[in-house]
């Protein structure tokens, strides 16, 4: 499922705060660093199942407020860091609304069975031989 970037960037609750790491002289005087705060329960981007499913993919990451966060401050403009905030909330988003398909149990077949007891012979007479050099 691809979400909307600008309908997420509408939703979200912005900080702005001062950033540490490369920017020079900026570090000191500019807010670069965003941290987004997110809530799953009030966002209109969603149905009420697939909010169920974020619930309880996402919920190591939701806040006591039900709050998901999320913070950048790799680059050096406040612009920059809200892109990729937006990103990285999408991608998590995303990657929780996927469904995925149930394993299959399936059988060994004979052939790799077969490998499989060959390669147990092999390495049994390789140690086998290793005992027997060492009384020599």
């Amino acid at each position: 499922m691809n979400i909307d970037r600008a309908v997420l960037a509408s939703e979200l609750i912005y900080q702005m705060s001062r950033s540490s790491g490369k920017g020079g002289q900026n570090v000191n005087k500019v807010a670069t660093k965003v941290e987004v705060g997110f809530s799953i329960e009030q966002s209109q981007l969603f149905s009420n199942e697939e909010k169920e499913r974020l619930l309880q993919k996402l919920s190591g990451r939701i806040t006591k407020d039900g709050l998901i966060k999320i913070t950048s401050e790799e680059e050096r403009s406040q612009l920059m860091n809200k892109h990729r905030v937006i990103e990285k909330l999408a991608h998590i988003l995303e990657n929780a609304l996927k469904i995925e398909k149930p394993r299959r149990a399936t059988k060994p077949s004979k052939a790799s069975k077969e490998k499989r007891l060959k390669n147990k012979q092999l390495t049994s007479i390789k140690k086998i031989n290793r005992t027997i050099r060492g009384w020599e």
